[in-house]
């Protein structure tokens, strides 16, 4: 067994001496080395942003979101391995239409989020599957409560409920930035901007390949309808990160 697993990693069943699956860490490699994904839970609504990296640059603008609509009032946004995000979406999805179906309103976020988790975790308990290679964040409005409500399922099946959260490359110094935030007062209009700066300040354009940003809420202003943000939008965004980042370089440098 020539792996780095020592023949532990052939079944996401088997468990290392030292208790470890070395599949879920596989699929949870996958998502560190994507492009970094935000979510932002502002005071009133949800931001989603995602760094989509062009690998290709035949690639048409706009192709292959990152960020889907899963239904009126729920969007998420997923890293890692695209077709495997693909899945969860359409998972989503029919979760969504199946609650919708049987009991006449719209699924909860924590039961969606609940039944998500469960989903992603199966493929993590039969030898014959794989677990998930991405982490998918889901952003929610649940009109019963009058809240929004921001999740994130990892690949290993977990699920947790944040005021802020990241995944991808720049998932460490994303959290930092976030943990600056006053996200109690933080419009979702500025959650934008901010969500543009730290996706902005933590890439390396000598290394990184290019990037394309994906922004999209669930604010108040538009009836807590999820809703991608226009490229004009998402462009003044990116525009006013890069003046900030700037400012505060230059008074680094007159600080030093």
């Amino acid at each position: 067994m020539a792996s780095s697993g020592s023949g532990y990693d052939l079944s996401p069943t088997t468990f290392s001496p030292d208790g470890r699956i070395f599949q879920v860490e596989y699929a949870s490699k996958s998502v560190a080395s994507s492009g970094t994904l935000i979510g932002l839970k502002c005071s009133d609504g949800i931001v989603l942003a995602c760094e989509k990296l062009l690998a290709n640059k035949m690639l048409v603008p706009g192709s292959n979101k990152r960020i889907n609509t899963v239904s009126k009032t729920s969007g998420c946004a997923f890293t890692g391995f695209v077709s495997d995000g693909r899945q969860i979406v359409n998972r989503a999805r029919e979760e969504a239409s199946s609650y919708l179906d049987t009991y006449g309103i719209p699924v909860p976020p924590s039961v969606l989020a609940d039944r998500l988790a469960h989903y992603v975790h199966y493929f993590t308990l039969h030898g014959a599957l794989r677990p998930f290679g991405a982490s998918m964040v889901l952003g929610c409005y649940e009109e019963d409560m009058d809240e929004a409500s921001l999740y994130m399922v990892e690949p290993s099946g977990q699920v947790f409920k944040y005021f802020g959260c990241a995944a991808g490359k720049g998932r460490q110094g994303a959290k930092t930035e976030i943990e600056k935030l006053d996200l109690s007062t933080l419009t979702v209009a500025q959650g934008v901007k901010e969500a543009a700066r730290i996706v902005t300040m933590l890439r390396d354009d000598g290394k990184d390949k290019p990037m394309e940003l994906e922004i999209s809420t669930v604010a108040a202003e538009n009836n807590y309808v999820h809703k991608p943000c226009e490229k004009s939008v998402i462009a003044e965004a990116e525009k006013w990160a890069k003046e900030q980042i700037e400012e505060e370089e230059d008074m680094e440098e007159d600080e030093d």
